[in-house]
This record gives C-alpha cells, sequence and structure tokens, in this order.
C-alpha cells in the first residue's frame, strides 16, 4: 500500500512516497481503509521535533496521522462491535509503534474508534477524533454543566471551536475570545459571546460579562503564557482546564483563589493504552450530538489529497487556516 513517510525529523523534514505491507487485523484491531485525516499540532510538533523532544514520536521511517474517518476493511479476532463495510473514525495511530492514517490503510485498535456520525462527511468526520474528544474531556473534568458560566480561550481553533458547541449541548452559558471579525460570526453561529482579545483587558471583559465575580469555568485551549488570564478570569474555587501547560508558571493565583487546574493530554490513553475504552464512548456520544445538529466541525477551505501531506503541515504551521486542515486519501 501506499504512504506518505518521513526518512528524518525536524522543521524542513520532507514527507516521500513510499510503499509498504498492507497490515493485518490484530486480536481486537480492524484494519479501516482511510478516507481522510486531519493534520494536529501535536502531529507537526512530531514532525519538526522528533524523538529527542517527543520520546512519543514513532521510529524512522515513521506513517504520521493520528485522527482518520474510513471504512473497515477487515476485523481482528474478538471484535464484535464492528464489520466489514462500517463507516468509522476515530484517532488510532501516528505516534509510538501505531502506524498512522497517512496510508492507503491503518490498523486501529477498535477501543479507540466508533462508528461515524451519519450526517458528516468523511472530511468532516476526520476533523473531530483528536479534538473532539480533548474538549468533551476537558468540559467534563471542569465541570461545565448547566448554568455555568463558561469562558473558552480561542473559539474558533481546533479544540476551541468544538469547546464552544459541547458546552451549550452541556448547558452552559458560553463566552470565548476570538480576535477577527469573521472569527466573531463564526463563534456567535455556535450561540456564544465574543470577546475581542485584543481589545479587551481581562479585568474589563469579567467585569462586564461576570459582574466582577469570574467565571465558573475557563477552557484555555491556548494554554501556555496565556494561561495566567484564565486564572485572572476564573471565580473563587472556579475550574480552568488546559490543553497546553508546557512552561514553568507562578501558580500563586491557583492558590490564592483556590482554583481547581485540570491538564487534558488526551493522548495517554494510546501511549499507555490506558482506559482506551473510554475514547470510544466519547466518539459515540460525538456521533450522537452530531447527527442531532447539535455539533458541526469547522474545516479550512483549502484541502489536500495525500500526496500533498507536506503542505498541508505547512498550512497548519502558517497561522493562516480557519478550522481544521483535512487531508483526502
Amino acid at each position: 500500500m501506499k504512504v506518505m513517510a518521513l526518512n528524518n525529523y525536524g522543521e524542513t523534514a520532507k514527507f516521500e512516497t513510499a510503499d509498504i505491507s498492507k497490515p493485518e487485523a490484530k486480536p481486537g484491531h480492524v484494519i479501516v481503509k482511510v478516507s481522510a485525516t486531519s493534520v494536529n499540532t501535536v502531529d507537526t510538533m512530531i514532525r519538526a521535533m522528533g524523538q529527542e523532544q517527543l520520546p512519543f514520536a514513532p521510529d524512522l521511517p515513521a506513517v504520521l496521522g493520528m485522527d482518520f474517518a474510513g471504512t473497515i476493511e477487515s476485523v481482528g479476532e474478538n471484535v464484535t462491535e464492528f464489520s466489514p463495510g462500517d463507516e468509522v473514525y476515530g484517532c488510532a495511530g501516528g505516534l509510538a509503534d501505531l502506524q498512522g492514517a497517512l496510508a492507503e490503510y491503518m490498523p486501529a485498535d477498535a477501543r479507540l474508534i466508533a462508528h461515524k456520525p451519519k450526517s458528516l462527511t468523511m472530511r468532516e468526520a476526520a476533523a473531530l477524533p483528536l479534538v473532539g474528544i480533548t474538549a468533551y474531556e476537558g468540559l467534563k473534568r471542569a465541570g461545565a454543566d448547566e448554568g455555568k458560566k463558561l469562558l473558552v480561550h480561542g473559539g474558533t481553533g481546533g479544540v476551541g471551536h468544538l469547546a464552544v458547541q459541547l458546552a451549550k449541548q452541556f448547558g452552559a452559558e458560553v463566552y470565548t475570545t476570538v480576535g477577527a471579525d469573521a472569527e466573531f460570526e463564526i463563534v456567535e453561529g455556535y450561540g456564544a459571546t465574543a470577546i475581542n482579545y485584543k481589545k479587551d483587558e481581562v479585568a474589563d471583559y469579567v467585569a462586564k460579562h461576570t459582574g466582577g465575580s469570574g467565571f465558573d469555568v475557563v477552557f484555555d485551549t491556548v494554554g501556555g503564557e496565556n494561561l495566567p488570564k484564565s486564572f485572572e478570569a476564573a471565580a473563587l474555587n472556579g475550574n480552568v482546564a488546559t490543553t497546553v501547560s508546557l512552561l514553568e508558571l507562578d501558580l500563586s493565583p491557583v492558590h490564592f483563589k483556590g482554583l481547581s487546574l485540570h491538564v487534558v493530554f488526551m493522548l495517554i490513553q494510546m501511549l499507555h493504552d490506558f482506559q482506551r475504552d473510554a475514547h470510544k464512548e466519547i466518539l459515540t456520544d460525538i456521533a450522537r450530538i452530531v447527527d442531532a445538529g447539535a455539533l458541526k466541525p469547522l474545516l479550512d477551505d483549502t484541502e489536500f489529497t495525500l500526496e500533498e501531506a507536506g503542505q498541508a503541515h505547512e498550512r497548519l504551521t502558517s497561522g493562516q487556516a480557519t478550522g481544521k486542515v483535512v487531508i483526502s486519501v
């Protein structure tokens, strides 16, 4: 089968066409004929940084691509929930010893996949798994439920645009930071209140929207140096969830406000074979929400083929994409 492989790591590493043996389904696994895969920030990090900085980067030659949507080609022993011909989606490879989705076929642990939302195309479904699981897990862990005032930092990003929609579905009153007029229209279409982070200081929008008391839940999909703003925006005894906490930071504001900090790293299930069924359950619920009309992935309008995997990575790292970058296989 054809794959796009990396033969080295680094900022300028190129994807190259290669032929490798088509995988066979092991017990508990399926083989998926890949229709589409989306590019996530972690994919671009693996490509640029390699194993020296990211121990979970695959051995070379590496076939990346974590997210996918496709059709089951075959099933291994002990797989009872899926059959050949089923349309599925998931996040099941592209790191450690798990082959990725930049390939015509990929093996996948049946505990990491679910039936694809019926109302979505393959390209749309491929945009959902990693960011959808991350958004869902972060909201649930931070208690974003009925009546809570919730702030999402980065409401049109990969995780952010799904967190906004899911939080509305869970009953929260949703606010989100954005920085462009087009983004205002997108998030307001989701039913959220837009905040211009380029113009409004944290204290100003906290005063305007919460009377100065702060948000019950803050979901920070930007992270890093933005985390102090999340602490500032949170209410006393509030919850802060983040997807990016790779930095040294003064946690004094967390202490004095009694905040709970939740770090979401959804690759744990794949890396450690830990509670993988949780991902199937989340993806199944996301498919239900999608098919009920309450969730829609946002796709960047630039399309790429498998042979253009490198260009797709560059599109994401350029910062010019709005929504998920998707590759059709």
